[in-house]
């Protein structure tokens, strides 16, 4: 038998298959340059991605090359086996995260996110067992078809979310930019910057002066943040005293001082925006990685067309942070889930009475 018996070459004809991820990457870039921060975008990246990989490791079969198949069929083991040992690790990758949040930040419920998952993770699967162990085996299977449906829809959606997240995160807005909002959060000892924030205000600068340094193009920072109970100075105000001790001119800075809410930071930054002398203003707007992409979503329900640039978080407080961004982008659309939960549940319980029907059970 000779190596041509074993590794057949590609027909000619499945070249026309490369034409599956290149329509879905037409798609899904069309979709992209018009809307960034629609969650279904991340349907049609995830169908050109994986068509994409199956037309190439057919084309690398195809190939006939039996180094370059090891080669890459190693690597397509390896990062299959990592996936394998992140998933049986979950639960105790999240109770660590949880044990340094705990160390570093204070001890509120949204801070504990990876900490509940991670204990529900490896406590829920017993409870079921137990729980299955002493009730009627319809009740037993429907719990156990109804829940992992739920949890493969929301597992499922978690994934989209991250998949847009992560894109959201090459955004490039060009140098020339008329305004520069930066996302206020809340302050230290009621008037400080917090380390937090600085990164913000520091990212918003750093573009500022790059398009002063590269096209002279004038823009104008919005810092947005109103005054919270606790706090003895509007955030705006302190946002924008830091920013000029950090080099920014005055002139070119202003504080929007009433917001209480990312919706209140983009609607209320339009509205001095609106009052500006700039026709067609071109916007972007600066919060952490984490929140680009929630943030881009209240932009648009304000009206205001502006994409997003992230400042880096502490990798330790990823997790958690964005844990709580997908739960709150998941309860905008509640209605649309808790019918998508009721069609599950009829689902399961459908397939019960037809287990019941054929005496399955």
């Amino acid at each position: 038998m000779t190596q041509s018996d074993v590794w057949l070459p590609i027909p000619t004809g499945a070249y026309w298959f490369w034409l599956i991820p290149f329509v879905f990457g037409v798609i899904f870039s069309w979709r992209y340059r018009r809307d960034k921060v629609r969650l279904s975008n991340g349907l049609w990246f995830s169908l050109f991605f994986y068509s994409f990989l199956a037309m190439l490791a057919v084309t690398i079969f195809g190939t006939n090359n039996h180094p370059l198949i090891i080669v890459c069929g190693t690597i397509f083991i390896g990062f299959i086996l990592f996936l394998a040992v992140l998933f049986f690790l979950q639960a105790f990758l999240l109770l660590w995260n949880a044990w340094i949040m705990w160390r570093h930040e204070s001890h509120t419920l949204a801070n504990m996110l990876t900490l509940i998952l991670g204990i529900a993770i490896l406590v829920l699967p017993f409870v079921a067992s137990a729980v299955g162990n002493r009730v009627p085996q319809p009740v037993n299977t429907f719990m156990t078809i109804f829940p992992n449906l739920v949890i493969l829809y929301v597992v499922f959606w978690f994934y989209n979310y991250l998949t847009m997240l992560v894109i959201y995160q090459f955004n490039r807005p060009r140098l020339r930019q008329d305004y520069i909002i930066v996302l206020g959060a809340g302050l230290l000892n009621g008037d400080e910057v917090s380390p937090l924030l600085a990164q913000r205000i520091m990212r918003g600068l750093k573009f500022y002066q790059k398009q002063q340094r590269r096209t002279g193009h004038p823009a104008v920072m919005i810092f947005s943040g109103g005054q919270g109970g606790d706090e003895t100075v509007p955030e705006g105000q302190a946002m924008l005293n830091y920013a000029i001790s950090q080099g920014l001119p005055a002139k070119d800075g202003w504080a929007e001082t009433k917001s209480t809410t990312t919706l209140e930071n983009m609607r209320f930054s339009k509205a001095l925006i609106d009052q500006g002398q700039v026709k067609a203003p071109r916007t972007i707007f600066v919060t952490n990685n984490y929140h680009t992409f929630r943030a881009g979503m209240f932009a648009k329900q304000a009206g205001l067309t502006a994409d997003g640039i992230g400042a880096r978080t502490a990798r330790f407080f990823l997790p958690d942070a964005i844990i709580r961004e997908y739960i709150a982008i998941f309860m905008k659309h509640k209605w649309w889930h808790a019918a998508a939960t009721v069609a599950l549940l009829i689902l399961s319980v459908a397939v019960v009475l037809l287990d019941l029907y054929n005496g399955q059970l």
